[in-house]
């Protein structure tokens, strides 16, 4: 029998399960609305926790930038998410004139749901998962592939200049992060031996992070560039392009691509966690599976809190700046740390202490190798003109006849 701290999600399910038959239901009938269930709670948990995501990041922030943060609606501001959501909720939707109607209106839908369809594969614990696929990576990066084109069918749907050249900055910037990014993914799928993300979790004895500390910080630093936060958020530089791809959205399918942002957030952190902080792992989980919750629940928040501490406190980069980053560090790093793992980790393997320190000491060094060569290659100021230029005078005969 399943006690309720080992699998308390398999003891519903067989609950309902039985239920169901009970009331004469087939067998497949009950299984399909079993299925149903689970993705509808995979669905709408995420969601419903975005609305505390949304408070602690304000919260958060404000504390970061010296400032309170929300603290009127309720005790401590906690119920301001709330009334945010009242107000979206009531606002008109404006449709503006010659969009697109089709991208216009799928693009809010498919950017919240390419972030849920991650949770569908991520372990929570040793017996809580949506689905165990053999190729969970691989499905994880189809899924930002699918947020990409959101970004793109907004900017392109909208008949909107400024929206259109956030979508195309979309393409720049979110595609080109995405080669240092799989590469570093390449990492953990060459030491585990699996593209199973539940998989790489259970051959993570030893932190993969200790392992391959240059392809977690790779990975870290392309999440963040690819939820298109700051200080990569030149999708939506409201300096520039008013904003963004999102300029001509309004009421729910504003807040759709908001949502997005902040739950893709934690969702990276939740992955940086499981793929590289060993998930679910930690001591007496193999006799109380569900500590393997609360263990994964306290990474994810730490690595949450620095992608915070990324948004309050750096500046949001220039273009040419970003494409210096991906293309003259991340990406041959990350060739590089590929090179040294397939070089090191299979010889080793029997020795998996010897693994562990020559694998974090070679990495170590190629990366004060990278970036002392990245400092002489890339500047860091730009000359805008060779020679100053003269100051705008008048002209002698015009004052005369002035």
């Amino acid at each position: 029998m399943t006690l309720w701290y080992e699998d308390p999600i398999k003891l519903i399910a067989n609950w309902l399960f039985g239920l169901m038959l009970g009331w004469g239901m087939p067998v497949d009938t009950a299984n399909f609305v079993l299925t149903l269930l689970g993705a509808a709670f995979l669905g709408v948990v995420p969601l419903l926790f975005c609305i505390f995501l949304i408070w602690y990041e304000r919260k958060l922030l404000g504390r970061i930038q010296d400032r309170f943060g929300p603290n009127r609606v309720g005790p401590w501001g906690i119920f301001q998410p709330f009334a945010d959501m009242l107000k979206i909720f009531i606002k008109e939707f404006i449709t503006p004139q010659g969009a697109d109607v089709v991208p216009y209106n799928l693009a809010p839908i498919l950017s919240v749901a390419s972030v849920l369809l991650i949770w569908a594969v991520v372990p929570f614990s040793m017996t809580m998962m949506g689905v165990n696929l053999n190729v969970g990576l691989s499905f994880i990066i189809g899924c930002g592939g699918l947020g990409l084109l959101a970004i793109i069918l907004a900017g392109y749907g909208s008949n909107n200049k400024y929206a259109l050249l956030g979508g195309m900055r979309a393409v720049a910037q979110l595609i080109s992060y995405e080669v240092p990014m799989v590469m570093s993914l390449l990492v953990p799928v060459m030491l585990s031996g699996s593209l199973g993300v539940n998989d790489i979790v259970q051959k993570q004895t030893v932190p993969y992070i200790i392992l391959a500390p240059v392809a977690a910080l790779i990975f870290f630093i392309t999440s963040v560039a690819e939820s298109g936060r700051a200080p990569f958020d030149l999708v939506e530089a409201e300096s520039e392009i008013v904003a963004g791809f999102n300029t001509e959205y309004s009421g729910l399918k504003f807040g759709f691509f908001f949502v997005a942002e902040f739950l893709h957030a934690f969702t990276i952190s939740l992955l940086f966690s499981t793929l590289f902080l060993g998930g679910w792992r930690g001591p007496f989980t193999d006799q109380v599976p569900l500590l393997g919750f609360v263990y994964l629940v306290v990474k994810t928040f730490i690595v949450y809190f620095l992608v915070i501490l990324f948004r309050g406190s750096l500046p949001r980069f220039r273009i040419d700046q970003m494409m210096d980053l991906n293309w003259k560090l991340l990406t041959p790093l990350s060739l590089v740390t590929l090179l040294i793992t397939a070089l090191l980790a299979n010889p080793l393997s029997g020795m998996p202490l010897l693994q562990a320190v020559a694998l974090f000491l070679v990495n170590l060094a190629a990366l004060v190798v990278l970036m002392s060569w990245a400092e002489r290659k890339m500047p860091r100021k730009r000359k805008i003109v060779a020679k100053t230029r003269p100051l705008a005078t008048p002209n002698q005969q015009d004052q005369l006849s002035a």
